[in-house]
């Protein structure tokens, strides 16, 4: 019995690749409906973008298994790598999640994320400004992206780790680019972390987009109206449902064949992702982007 779900789990990973490189294997009749949605959106996305996936590689390792007569839950992390394509630009995007597969007498049913970008992304804080940018303060972004490609996939231990890691994560880039932590050691004031302590701004979504929008931000950082003014270093910020909660935070890291940004991020880690995140089960038609660039 252990075999026959194992294997199962095995051919359902390879199907999944050559899913991904426009084989015949259905993966479909065992997601949800939110991720079916969200499958096919980043297809289409692909086919707008002119790109196509030339080689899509898998790993799984297992988490935990948990059996309850003929029915088996299997968690398990999924590494996917996809070779895009684009023009004559080739690139490689990276997703990290943990999945849970779901058996019953061996069949699988049911092959879901067990994470997914936040739906909430905390209060408005205010955020008082305790200190605007020093004129003689240069933003290194090509530190920031390194900080962004070493840490996508992990926890810098000099930082608390949180569930909802992203905006977290991105004020850590940031910070590896040289902007200066601001405003210790009031919570609604600046853009710090220290310990077991924090401002709303450096940990929450919604804080950061709000302060990143004031006049005078640390970071020096400025609203931009589209997405293809962003370069590397940058900062999008995104309101899943359009209900003024902004709920996820991501760092640009590279461009695309296009000029339009490809992203790293936290909570469901990721490396390379086109900006938009139609590919996220929590994409609405509601979205709302926020566009921030950093000067140098």
């Amino acid at each position: 019995m252990f075999m026959e779900w194992l294997d199962q789990i095995k051919r359902h990973l390879k199907g999944t690749v050559e899913y991904w490189v426009d084989k015949s294997y259905d993966r479909y009749h065992c997601v949800t409906d939110e991720e079916r949605n969200a499958m096919t959106r980043k297809k289409q996305v692909l086919k707008d973008r002119k790109a196509r996936i030339e080689k899509s590689m898998i790993d799984g390792k297992l988490i935990d298994v948990e059996e309850n007569g003929n029915k088996r839950k299997v968690d398990y992390l999924l590494h996917m790598k996809l070779l895009i394509k684009q023009k004559q630009h080739f690139y490689v995007e990276e997703q990290i999640e943990e999945r849970q597969a779901i058996f019953e007498d061996s069949k699988l049913l049911l092959d879901r994320p067990l994470a997914q970008e936040p739906l909430d992304g905390g209060e408005k804080y205010h955020i008082a400004v305790q200190e605007e940018r020093s004129k003689s303060m240069a933003y290194n972004r090509l530190e920031a992206v390194k900080y962004a490609d070493r840490w996508w996939n992990s926890h810098n231990p000099q930082f608390k780790e949180f569930d909802v890691d992203c905006t977290n994560f991105i004020s850590q880039c940031i910070h590896a680019g040289g902007v200066p932590m601001s405003g210790k050691y009031n919570k609604t004031s600046g853009w710090w972390f220290e310990g077991k302590s924090w401002s709303y701004s450096w940990t929450v979504a919604n804080a950061l987009r709000w302060y990143l929008s004031k006049d005078r931000n640390i970071m020096g950082a400025v609203a931009v109206e589209r997405p293809d003014q962003l370069v590397p270093g940058d900062v999008i910020c995104l309101d899943f449902e359009g209900d003024g909660k902004w709920d996820h935070t991501t760092f640009v890291t590279e461009r695309d064949a296009n000029g339009m940004p490809l992203v790293n991020a936290h909570t469901v880690n990721s490396r390379h992702r086109y900006w938009s995140y139609e590919d996220s089960t929590a994409w609405t038609e509601n979205i709302k982007y926020k566009f921030f660039h950093i000067k140098d």
